[in-house]
């Protein structure tokens, strides 16, 4: 493997079974232009690297105080406070904390880095029809560095797919087509407006950008969050699967249904919440928005 160029990445799960057909490795890259509400990975916005801190975990020792160079953590009475302004991202608090209240999030790592931990899990890939997933965050974000990933999979005959909001220059979505054998595509609202007061952005990019995808011959499992209260109405999943049905090479729809981990995880970073009270939808209204769907002419599936 001869590869130049590092991306940010911010894990890489191993033995995962939602993220395209059969078990896969989900290479995480950090970075995104959407500031979803009800975002799974908060931690993943953010395109530097960034020290989390979980003041459960805290036990005042003042190691991280100490540790940092340019006084960007102050102890305060819930535990030891980050100024962002003057934080360079370097981890060192995170290093030194010995309860691992601190970590930090997002590392360069070059596409041989990335390989090496993806060739761990080849043989599972070959036993279960499964492969690598490039999600995020966003990782069209880093376009040159993905390009370069999806290259050195193709070189060791590995399937590929991509996790994708659609927020991205066209030119990047379709430059990896050559290279992607699945794109995992979510459609979140349908309602330009109602989009951007969720996600932060309204969607023609997104729409646009998977009418094009479509054309261009690639397999795409559309995916729409289900959130209640948010896009679970039936207009909402009406309109998306009218949408769907007029693109070309959509294989299916999912509908993810919205868990707490959400919650959860804005909780552990000390993030904030807007759908505190939102509570995951029932089996029975997941039901019905798939009939709603596939009377559409859409094939639903409810889960990854």
């Amino acid at each position: 493997m001869g590869a130049v160029k590092s991306g940010m990445v911010f894990d890489i799960k191993r033995y995962t079974l939602h993220d395209g057909p059969g078990i896969r490795v989900s290479v995480h890259m950090k970075g995104c232009p959407l500031s979803c509400a009800w975002c799974h990975n908060p931690e993943s916005q953010d395109f530097t690297p960034r020290p989390l801190f979980r003041k459960d975990r805290c036990i005042g020792c003042g190691e991280c105080v100490s540790a940092c160079p340019h006084g960007a953590v102050a102890p305060v009475a819930l535990g030891p406070a980050t100024n962002t302004l003057l934080c360079s991202g370097e981890g060192r608090c995170a290093d030194a904390c010995p309860s691992g209240a601190r970590e930090l999030c997002g590392k360069n790592m070059t596409v041989d880095d990335v390989m090496r931990e993806i060739l761990k899990e080849r043989m599972f890939f070959e036993q279960s029809g499964g492969g690598v997933t490039l999600t995020g965050g966003e990782p069209l974000c880093q376009c040159d560095f993905v390009l370069e990933l999806l290259e050195a999979c193709k070189r060791y005959e590995l399937r590929t797919a991509i996790d994708t909001g659609g927020f991205v220059s066209a030119e990047s979505l379709l430059a990896t087509v050559p290279l992607t054998d699945l794109y995992l595509y979510d459609v979140k609202i349908m309602d330009p407006q109602k989009h951007r007061e969720y996600t932060g952005a309204d969607n023609e990019v997104i729409l646009s950008n998977l009418a094009r995808l479509g054309e261009s011959g690639a397999a795409i499992y559309a995916r729409l969050p289900f959130i209640p209260g948010v896009n679970g109405d039936d207009k909402n999943v009406a309109s998306t699967a009218d949408f769907l049905s007029g693109i070309k090479g959509v294989v299916q729809l999912n509908l993810l249904p919205y868990h707490t981990a959400a919650r959860d995880k804005h909780s552990r970073w000390n993030m904030d919440f807007r759908l505190e009270d939102v509570l995951p939808p029932t089996e029975q209204a997941l039901r019905a928005a798939a009939r709603v769907a596939e009377s559409r002419g859409v094939k639903t599936v409810i889960g990854g």
